[in-house]
């Protein structure tokens, strides 16, 4: 058992998104991006973002819980099982858990109780530190 982290579940590292980041630095839009790169939970939380800017409740949920949804396929092809740390600190996570924030937000917003509960509960078990960095505008 060598090597074998003994300590707890090891934690998920997804892969970088050069292209998606690339073209956020060109000035590309998310709405344009989403269909060119309809996988990447960064574009879904941005969207989900502005819409939530914008009072469109309904829209920042809708495009958070497609960010969280691609965030999840991302993670298990990364290796995750269901469980265990993602941690905001690498970047590359910082998609999927700006959806699942966004997600949590927009279910408050329209009174989904059980959701805002779960989702609070799956962010902290990500990365305690997560909430309080997006909030921040990290």
């Amino acid at each position: 058992m060598v090597g074998e982290n003994l300590l707890g579940i090891p934690e998920t590292l997804l892969p970088e998104e050069t292209k998606v980041i690339a073209r956020l630095d060109a000035g590309d839009e998310p709405v344009d991006l989403a269909a060119r790169f309809p996988s990447s939970s960064l574009v879904w939380a941005l969207l989900a973002d502005e819409a939530h800017g914008e009072g469109r409740t309904v829209e920042s949920y809708a495009f958070a819980r497609v960010g969280y949804h691609r965030g999840l396929d991302a993670l298990r092809k990364a290796g995750w099982r269901g469980q265990g740390p993602v941690p905001w600190r690498h970047e590359p996570n910082r998609g999927f858990l700006r959806s699942l924030y966004a997600l949590g937000r927009a279910a408050a917003a329209i009174g989904e109780v059980e959701e805002v509960e779960r989702i609070g509960k799956f962010l902290n078990d990500s990365d305690p530190s997560a909430r309080a960095a997006i909030e921040a505008g990290a």
